[in-house]
């Protein structure tokens, strides 16, 4: 059926005179919108503020009271005055050479059409969704100690910017390269015409009407980098440690839960501050496009041939090299040939220590976490979208922002403000649902920003007429809302399946002994001594990898138009 096509025409259906309006008939009514408003708000004021909350109170306070002055010991210690320079730092240089480098490739999809355009721009998303793990390991066996190359840069902070450009490329190709899209290339031949060279026509016409976008890409970039976690803890060799790493070493191996707790309150006015600039920086440099996007021509002169030729095959190395290292490490045998030996021995490994994971368990945990996060994660996030289409705008505006919080927010900080507040007002810091509850935290923004726009495209007049036939509120939301919202509801649920499967930060504090996941696995398979768990490690990596990476495909196969492109 075709999603735009209306189930009835509304306007053959008569509304009674004197009959209330539709709008109080449906979920949009006072009493819908007040609970499609309650319900997502109290689940993220348990599972995130309150934590949030205890976490800034915990580290504010000594011997029973608030102590601000103990922001003042930890900033003044020059171990974390290191750790937190180098988190900034490479976090910025991170984001400048990911722009840097993907830039070619957002002008190649913008502006040119060619054959495998459409799997070559699905190909490059893959590496952005991968578990942060599977990043570090697929880094690992290329330039690391065992790596194919033969360099080993482990505990260099080469490897880390490396590894994140690599999985933040995508951001620019696809963010900047929809944003291209919508710029008129009339106005770039405008200016070549009157004798502009390629590179001013960029510099001084197509730069700035860049810059939304291209502010909008390094602040994303720039985030995840200065929340680096998987990467930064496997390729840095603790060498380099990133604030994110410091809160998880301060409380799982020395205990000291103050300094855990100051850290991660700075962490949060750190990217706190860095959404309000780039709030700001957006509403002033805000663009409105009068050209809509028709396909572009294909390369036709030696020239474009020879760009786009070039360009495609970096990107094709940049996304692919890595990816194919790993799968091609993981069917290498201890003995140097190839087979399964490292995948039969995901089986076997757990004889050889009565402390170690169950790999196998390990997948069967992650794929039942995934499955109920992503329900979780569904449930709040349809929610909460349709509160924020049915509400007011300025309760709709403030909202948005509230649910959108935990996107800004590290893993880790969730993690680990479960593990110190969510003893009252019954105990579920040992309770294995939390698991799938803080994955679903991650993903409720993915899913709210899926669904929202194709919820807020649907005609009004199809919910009053639903209602003027009889329908009760819920009965009118399944038989219109649902029916044409279906696509976008299951790419939300496809994202919050990979984003749980892939989860380690969080994971790491809360995950049980008895119950651990993929991530974790990979984690201390990396760090026992010995060749089977590495090639074990490698071959979990693939399993992961590919299950993630089927859920993406899958999300770019069905995407509704109206979505962005990232």
């Amino acid at each position: 059926m075709d999603a735009d096509r209306p189930l009835i025409d509304p306007s053959t259906v008569p509304v009674p005179a004197g009959s209330k309006s539709a709008g109080s008939r449906t979920v949009g009514s006072r009493l819908g919108r007040a609970a499609l408003v309650a319900i997502p708000a109290a689940f993220l004021g348990y599972f995130f503020v309150y934590p949030l909350v205890s976490i800034t109170i915990r580290g504010l306070t000594v011997d029973g009271s608030i102590d601000l002055g103990i922001v003042g010991r930890v900033l003044g210690d020059p171990t974390l005055q290191r750790i937190a320079w180098f988190t900034l730092w490479q976090a910025t240089v991170s984001t400048l050479l990911t722009v840097i480098i993907a830039m070619p490739a957002a002008w190649v999809f913008a502006r040119f059409d060619f054959r495998g355009k459409r799997v070559l721009k699905a190909i490059t998303l893959i590496p952005f969704v991968l578990p942060t793990l599977v990043v570090a390991t697929a880094f690992l066996a290329l330039i690391g100690p065992r790596g194919v190359s033969g360099v080993d840069l482990t505990g260099t902070v080469w490897i880390i910017l490396i590894a994140h450009v690599f999985y933040n490329y995508a951001i620019v190709v696809r963010g900047v390269g929809a944003y291209w899209e919508r710029i008129d290339p009339d106005i770039e031949r405008a200016a070549r015409t009157l004798g502009a060279s390629p590179l001013t026509v960029f510099r001084t016409v197509t730069l700035p009407l860049l810059r939304p976008a291209i502010a909008s890409t390094s602040a994303l970039i720039f985030l995840f980098s200065f929340t680096s976690f998987g990467v930064v803890l496997l390729l840095g060799d603790l060498t380099y440690t990133t604030i994110e790493v410091e809160i998880w070493r301060q409380a799982t191996a020395f205990l000291r839960l103050d300094i855990a707790s100051t850290l991660a309150v700075l962490q949060l006015i750190g990217v706190g501050v860095v959404l309000i600039l780039y709030g700001r920086y957006q509403r002033r440099t805000a663009v409105v496009f009068h050209h809509d996007v028709v396909r572009p021509p294909k390369p036709e002169t030696r020239r474009d041939k020879i760009l786009v030729s070039g360009i495609v095959a970096s990107m094709v190395a940049i996304v692919g090299i890595p990816i194919a290292v790993l799968v091609w490490k993981s069917f290498v045998e201890p003995t140097g040939g190839l087979g399964f030996g490292n995948y039969s021995s995901l089986a076997s490994l757990p004889a050889q220590s009565a402390a170690f994971v169950d790999p196998i368990e390990a997948i069967a945990n992650s794929l039942r976490f995934a499955t109920i996060a992503g329900l979780i994660a569904l449930f709040i996030g349809v929610l909460a979208s349709a509160a924020l289409t049915y509400s007011s705008r300025r309760v709709s505006s403030l909202f948005d922002i509230f649910v959108m919080l935990p996107l800004g927010t590290s893993a880790v900080t969730i993690g680990f403000g479960f593990l110190v507040a969510l003893d009252w007002p019954v105990d579920l810091r040992a309770s294995l649902i939390l698991i799938p509850i803080a994955h679903a935290l991650v993903a409720i923004p993915f899913v709210v920003r899926t669904t929202t726009p194709t919820l807020g495209s649907i005609q009004r007049q199809l919910r009053d007429a639903a209602a003027t036939l009889g329908a009760s509120p819920w009965r009118a939301w399944w038989s219109v809302e649902f029916k044409l919202v279906g696509r976008a509801i299951l790419v939300g649920g496809a994202f919050a399946f990979a984003i749980s499967m892939g989860e380690f930060g969080a994971t790491a504090f809360i995950a049980r002994p008895g119950a651990p996941t993929m991530p974790i696995a990979i984690f201390k398979l990396l760090g026992r001594p010995g060749g089977s768990p590495f090639g074990a490690a490698l071959a979990m990596s693939v399993i992961l990898m590919v299950v993630t990476a089927a859920a993406i495909l899958i999300i770019d196969s069905i995407r509704p138009e109206q979505q962005g492109d990232l």
